[in-house]
């Protein structure tokens, strides 16, 4: 399998939206983009992999089923708004994908 370069930046945009949804506890609201709702679904999915913890219970649990829904519904989105994102949405999307993908055929090994 060739390796691929991944950008850093959904990683920071993860850590953003991280940081908001604690910034929501104190009374402040994030701002909606298609950034932030897509690194929303790319919390959850990491969530369901295992790879962070729940922010509700702070524990690593594993559901690949929901991991892999979420998966694929970033994968429709993907395909539904073609031509439509800018390119920084486009490449934070495409690296979402990316990461997520190779995470999930880690864990179901296939």
């Amino acid at each position: 399998m060739e390796e691929k370069n991944i950008d850093e930046s959904y990683k920071e945009a993860v850590e953003k939206d991280k940081q908001s949804f604690k910034d929501s506890d104190k009374g402040e609201i994030p701002s909606a983009d298609f950034s932030f709702f897509i690194t929303t679904l790319g919390i959850q999915a990491s969530v369901f992999l295992g790879i962070i913890p729940n922010p509700v219970n702070n524990q690593k649990e594993e559901n690949l089923n929901q991991a892999k829904l979420i998966i694929d519904t970033l994968g429709i989105l993907k395909e539904k708004t073609k031509g439509n994102l800018t390119k920084e949405e486009e490449r934070l999307l495409d690296e979402l994908l990316y990461e997520l993908r190779i995470q999930y055929a880690n864990k179901a090994k296939i």
